[in-house]
């Protein structure tokens, strides 16, 4: 994987406001690779302790990340609603760094 791909998304990720999600699409984008989804999820398959990799989930709003039970936890603490993968008001907890940055 290229550095500078996965530094773009580490510190896109790191902007994402507590309490808001996005999804790997869209970081994918953000950083001019519109079709590259699959390889930001790629970058988060080893990342630091604290890193808030759980406020990324895919495109419906869903958490697909093997570690499903400590991304659920993380974001309760952060006050978004998760039943089963499915994070609620996905829409409108919705973080587009293109839109807000």
């Amino acid at each position: 994987m290229d550095l500078l791909f996965k530094s773009q998304i580490y510190t896109l990720i790191e902007l994402i406001p507590k309490g808001r999600v996005t999804s790997y699409g869209t970081l994918a984008r953000a950083i001019g690779y519109p079709n590259h989804s699959r390889q930001v999820g790629n970058c988060l398959r080893d990342y630091p302790s604290e890193f808030p990799a759980h406020r990324v989930c895919n495109a419906s709003g869903h958490i697909t990340a093997s570690c499903l039970d400590e991304f659920v936890v993380a974001l309760k603490k952060e006050g978004v609603a998760v039943k089963g993968t499915k994070i609620q008001n996905f829409k409108t907890l919705f973080w587009d760094p293109l839109e807000e940055l």
